[in-house]
């Protein structure tokens, strides 16, 4: 995992960003928040050079980092935290995710295609015409997340937390939906067909708002549709 320092700024909750020796390699030391360090570009610099040249990434802390036109694809990222981060127009296919945090992050025309994410959390992430096709998230935190215009199919969310997300104009066909929490939560014009939805958990009948005719249980479930 990423080592949590807090910004040398005594004053600053915020956490500190990685740091890099002379070889390019994380320091553990304590440093500064992306609002206090010394030269904000040349610390978003030395982020994005570590992971161009890295294909395994491991306990780095970009915290708050506006990522925009960038390919991840094929990397593998390892107890990262990528929180309050914006990703904008990035690619993330065929990577890999473990223990990861995203947090409160910004995705706006994102691609995570043949993804495999395990263990890690998108929390209170805001996305926005953003593409998790075809992809392996188990066991993820996505609750109260807001999503627009997404698509999610043909992906597994094994055991996964959507609880209090807001979800429109969002898909979630053909999708492993076992053990998936979609307590409380937000669906306007979302559709499940073809998904197993009758192994996942919704709110009980006496606490959805609206029609439960607009509900159709059985091997699918479809809001809105």
């Amino acid at each position: 995992m990423f080592t949590i320092n807090k910004c040398l700024v005594n004053i600053c909750p915020d956490d500190a960003l990685s740091s890099f020796d002379e070889n390019g390699n994380i320091k553990a030391e304590r440093g500064y928040c992306i609002d206090h360090t010394p030269d904000p570009g040349k610390t978003q610099a030395e982020i994005y050079n570590y992971i161009k040249n890295h294909e395994k990434i491991i306990g780095l802390n970009a915290c708050g980092i506006i990522f925009k036109d960038i390919d991840f694809s094929n990397k593998k990222f390892f107890g990262c935290n990528f929180s309050h981060c914006t990703f904008q127009n990035i690619k993330w296919e065929h990577s890999l995710v473990r223990i990861s945090i995203f947090d409160f992050a910004f995705f706006n025309d994102c691609n995570f295609i043949q993804n495999n994410t395990v263990y890690s959390s998108f929390s209170c992430s805001t996305l926005t015409h953003t593409l998790f096709n075809s992809s392996d998230m188990k066991q993820c935190n996505f609750n109260g997340i807001k999503a627009f215009q997404c698509s999610f199919d043909n992906s597994d969310f094994f055991s996964s937390r959507f609880i209090k997300a807001t979800l429109v104009n969002t898909s979630f066909r053909n999708c492993n939906l076992k053990k998936t929490i979609f307590k409380n939560s937000d669906r306007q014009n979302v559709s499940f067909k073809m998904s197993n939805t009758r192994e996942a958990i919704f709110d009980s009948p006496e606490n959805i708002s609206g029609s439960i005719d607009n509900l159709q249980f059985g091997n699918s479930i479809v809001d809105g549709d």
